[in-house]
């Protein structure tokens, strides 16, 4: 028996928060495959939005165990690392979309072709790649968030960045399907799910895809 490979999940430290739903779907599937670590920036807690009845329990679970305190994403080394999972994110767009520290993640990922998943908002996380003028995923077939699921955010007016406007002036290549439907595409070694919906099946092929390397 083979080691478990090792799975990053780089979650908002911004006060929109991280989808409950997204994470305990992400951290559920995943714990069985990877040995896994949580990282925010700063590592500072995640701060989970949209609870309900069926997440509360694992949420207040999950908040006391040792390995819910995320890592420094800024000390992180990439190269420890076998996939990288950016779950659904709200809050994404405010810190993730401009992290230095993940740019320089997502560089050792896209050179050495390792598995990325990113789901729903936790997408625009992949927007700080850029190197100059050039995006580090230019060429490439993502999903995200489509404007009709963005507009119903109350700060929708004040977005720093909308996913599919910057995909597309970026070089790559973006598809959605209806609001709230399952779609996820998978490019070489990255998986994107447009919405919350979208988790699960965008994390199996994630785990597909490192079990297949």
């Amino acid at each position: 028996m083979s080691a478990k490979p090792s799975c990053l999940i780089v979650a908002s430290a911004a006060p929109q928060g991280v989808s409950a739903k997204s994470f305990h779907q992400s951290f559920s599937l995943c714990s069985s495959v990877f040995n896994l670590q949580t990282a925010t920036p700063g590592g500072k807690p995640i701060d989970f939005v949209g609870v309900d009845e069926s997440t509360a329990r694992w949420v207040q679970d999950f908040n006391v165990k040792s390995y819910a305190t995320p890592a420094k994403l800024e000390s992180i080394d990439g190269a420890r690392y076998q996939a990288l999972l950016v779950p659904d994110c709200p809050g994404a767009l405010n810190d993730l979309a401009h992290s230095g520290s993940l740019h320089r993640i997502l560089t050792h990922f896209v050179s050495q072709q390792k598995p990325v998943c990113a789901v729903g908002q936790g997408v625009s996380a992949l927007c700080c790649a850029t190197e100059g003028q050039t995006w580090i995923f230019s060429g490439y077939s993502l999903t995200g968030p489509s404007v009709f699921e963005l507009v119903r955010r109350p700060d929708f007016a004040n977005l720093p960045l909308i996913v599919e406007d910057f995909v597309k002036d970026s070089g790559g290549s973006y598809t959605a399907s209806q609001e709230d439907a399952l779609h996820v595409v998978v490019d070489r070694h990255v998986v994107t799910g447009q919405n919350v919906q979208s988790t699960s099946v965008a994390v199996n092929n994630l785990i597909l895809l490192c079990s297949g390397k």
